[in-house]
């Protein structure tokens, strides 16, 4: 939206394209005083304080100059140390990236080196639980041999034994009857020998 300065001068140059040029002239026309002197006076009223100010700032331009420079020094100066600044943390930054880069690797490394350690020091547990049981085993079966070896032999000694007792008593036997005992035994030895079949079954 234009402001009324700008419609005012806009009206002043549409004024001037119609007035009529002088007779015998290109370059003059003829303006009605009252007319433009009324268009002038409103325009200089509608000047805005901003011009006013603008015109003031003009007539001022050293100090408005020396102003600008003032600040523009201060901003300069104040990046300047930002930069610095940001520099600097930056430098820290790298210092701390590297020595936490050193960190990890050397927390890696020595978490690695504990792994291998505790990997090398079960793989030996291991071994020798392996060893033990297998040592315990041994002893076991060895022990489990030598008692059915043991067991076996007083078997074989307790059954001959106890044939022999048998022989022994058979004999008496046929001293105390020695008729009916031949008789008896010559049908023991008809049958099936039952009593010798169960001894030694008993082996």
């Amino acid at each position: 939206m234009s402001s009324r300065i700008e419609q005012l001068i806009d009206e002043i140059e549409e004024y001037i394209d119609n007035c009529k040029y002088q007779a015998l002239s290109n370059t003059k026309i003829i303006v009605n005083k009252e007319e433009i002197d009324e268009l002038l006076r409103e325009l200089r009223m509608k000047t805005p304080d901003e011009i006013k100010r603008y015109q003031k700032i003009i007539s001022n331009k050293e100090a408005i100059l020396n102003d600008a420079k003032a600040k523009a020094e201060a901003l300069i100066n104040e990046a300047t140390v930002q930069t610095n600044e940001l520099i600097n943390e930056h430098e820290i930054m790298q210092q701390a990236y590297s020595q936490a880069n050193e960190i990890v690797t050397l927390a890696s490394h020595q978490a690695q080196e504990i792994l291998n350690n505790a990997t090398i020091e079960a793989n030996n547990m291991k071994a020798a639980a392996i060893q033990y049981t297998d040592e315990m085993l041994a002893n076991v079966e060895n022990l489990i041999v030598q008692t059915v070896n043991m067991t076996a032999s007083h078997y074989e000694s307790f059954i001959n034994n106890l044939n022999g007792y048998s022989e022994i008593i058979r004999a008496n036997r046929a001293d105390l009857h020695p008729q009916e005992t031949d008789a008896l035994f010559g049908i023991a030895e008809e049958g099936d020998g039952s009593e010798a079949l169960n001894l030694d079954l008993l082996k």
